[in-house]
C-alpha cells in the first residue's frame, strides 16, 4: 500500500522550508528586540488544563481536541492552543518570582480535529506573544506593537488591526445575559450552531458568517454599553497609545474572542487576501486565567498568529520569502576543488551556498538556481579559471559583472 499524510495534515517540503525558516527568523528577531524570551512546552498536556482554561462549552473542548486515556488512567490531550500551556509553565516554574514582568513568546504545532479547509488544518502552526504581570494599557499597546512590527517586516499588505474591549469579567457576564435576552425571542431565526451558542457562549454568535444572522446583529446590544468607568478609561488609553505609535486601527464592537478567558482589550489582525477565514492573528487580555489555573492573581495579555495563514497571505499578492542563497556554478571538472573552496569562503561570510555536484550545463544550473530562489550566482568557466576571475550574476536584477578572484570577500561584504 502507498502511505499518505493523514487528512488535515501536510508535509513542509524543501522548496517551502526556506520560507518557513525566514518567517521564523523574523519572529525570533522582532521578539528579541522587544525583550521577549522564547518558551517551549510539550505538545500534550493534562486534558483538564484545556477544559478549565478554554471552557467546557467551546467547540475546541467539546468537539475538536485529540484526547486519549493514558496507561496510568489519566486523560491527555494534544495541545489545541498554546496560551494555557504557557500559563501552566508560568505557574509551575514560579516565573513570577524571578521577575514581576515576564515577557514570553513561542512557536510550534497545534492540533484540532476541524474540517480541513483553506487556512485551517488539523495540525497547524502558530507563534504567539504573552506578557504576565502588568495590568496597564501600555502593556496592551506593546503586545500589539510586536505583532504590527512582525507583519510590517514580513511585508504583509492589506492587514487591518481591529480593536475592541470586552470589559471586566463582571461586564462580560452582564453582556452575555443581555445577548441571551435579545436573541431568545429570535431563536427560531438562528442557525443550529448559533442556537447552541446562545445557551453556552452567546458571544460567539457575534462571530457568525451567516448573512441572515448578520441582519439580526444590527439590533443586538453593544458590549460598550456595559463597560465600567475603569474599562472605558483603560480602552481609551490603549487607543491613545496606539495612535502615538502610528499604528492604525478600526474599532469593531462585534469583534470578540471565543475563548472564555478573555477580558478587556481584544484585537485581531485580518488580511483581505484570505477570504472568509481572514484572521492572521488574534489576542487580548486574560487577567483571570493564571488564577483560574491555580496561580496567584496575575494580569496578562497576549496573541497567537497562524503561520500557515501568514504565508498564504503573502503568497496571495506574490510576496515570497527568499533565503540569502548563493549558487556556485563550476563548468570545469579540474577546478572542483577551487569551487568547493570558494563556496566555503562565501559560507564563512554568513551566506547559504549551494554548489552543483551533478556537472550539469550552465543553462541547467541557472534554471536550478532560479528555482531554488537564489539571490546571486557565481560562475566559473575555462576563461575565468585561466584569468583568476569570477562572474557574479544578480538574479533579482539580471546584472552580471566580472570580479577578480581575490576580490570575492570584498564583493560579498560591501
Amino acid at each position: 500500500m502507498a502511505f499518505q499524510t493523514i487528512k488535515g495534515t501536510h508535509d513542509i517540503l524543501p522548496e517551502d522550508s526556506t520560507r518557513w525558516q525566514e518567517l521564523e527568523r523574523i519572529i525570533h528577531d522582532v521578539a528579541a528586540r522587544f525583550g521577549y524570551s522564547e518558551i517551549r512546552t510539550p505538545i500534550f498536556e493534562d486534558t483538564r488544563l484545556f477544559s478549565r482554561s478554554v471552557g467546557e462549552d467551546t467547540d475546541i473542548v467539546s468537539k475538536e481536541m485529540y484526547t486519549w486515556e493514558d496507561r496510568s488512567g489519566g486523560s491527555l490531550t494534544l495541545r489545541p492552543e498554546l496560551t494555557a500551556p504557557v500559563v501552566r509553565a508560568y505557574i509551575q516554574h514560579s516565573l513570577g518570582r524571578k521577575s514581576p514582568l515576564q515577557r514570553l513568546y513561542y512557536m510550534g504545532p497545534l492540533f484540532r480535529r476541524e474540517r480541513p479547509q483553506k487556512g485551517r488544518q488539523r495540525q497547524f502552526h502558530q507563534f504567539g506573544i504573552e506578557a504576565f504581570g502588568s495590568e496597564y494599557p501600555e502593556q496592551d499597546a506593546e503586545i500589539i506593537a510586536v505583532g504590527h512590527t512582525i507583519f510590517s517586516e514580513l511585508g504583509l499588505k492589506d492587514v487591518t488591526l481591529k480593536l475592541n474591549s470586552l470589559g471586566s469579567g463582571e461586564c462580560r457576564s452582564y453582556y452575555k445575559k443581555a445577548l441571551q435576552d435579545y436573541f431568545n425571542p429570535l431563536k427560531d431565526q438562528l442557525s443550529e450552531t448559533s442556537q447552541k451558542r446562545l445557551e453556552t457562549n452567546p458571544l460567539r454568535i457575534l462571530d457568525t458568517k451567516n448573512p441572515e444572522e448578520h441582519k439580526l446583529l444590527a439590533g443586538a446590544p453593544s458590549i460598550s454599553d456595559f463597560w465600567s468607568e475603569d474599562d472605558q478609561k483603560h480602552f481609551s488609553h490603549v487607543q491613545d497609545l496606539l495612535s502615538s505609535l502610528d499604528i492604525p486601527f478600526e474599532l469593531d464592537s462585534r469583534m470578540v474572542r471565543g475563548l472564555d478567558y478573555y477580558t478587556r482589550t481584544t484585537f485581531e489582525f485580518i488580511s483581505s487576501n484570505l477570504g472568509a477565514q481572514d484572521a492572521v492573528c488574534g489576542g487580548g487580555r486574560y487577567d483571570k486565567l493564571v488564577e483560574t489555573l491555580g496561580g496567584k492573581p496575575t494580569p496578562a495579555i497576549g496573541f497567537a498568529a497562524g503561520m500557515e495563514r501568514i504565508l498564504m497571505s503573502m503568497d496571495s499578492y506574490g510576496k515570497s520569502v527568499k533565503g540569502n542563497l548563493v549558487y556556485v556554478i563550476n563548468l570545469v571538472e579540474s577546478a572542483s576543488g577551487k569551487a568547493l573552496q570558494i563556496a566555503n569562503e562565501i559560507r564563512e561570510l554568513g551566506f547559504a551556498v549551494t554548489l552543483d555536484t551533478l556537472r550539469r550545463s550552465l543553462k541547467a544550473q541557472l534554471r536550478d538556481a532560479n528555482k531554488m530562489g537564489a539571490g546571486k550566482v557565481v560562475i566559473m568557466g575555462e576563461e575565468e579559471i585561466n584569468n583568476q576571475t569570477l562572474q557574479i550574476k544578480d538574479l533579482t536584477t539580471g546584472k552580471q559583472e566580472e570580479i577578480a578572484e581575490s576580490d570575492l570577500v570584498k564583493h560579498f561584504t560591501v
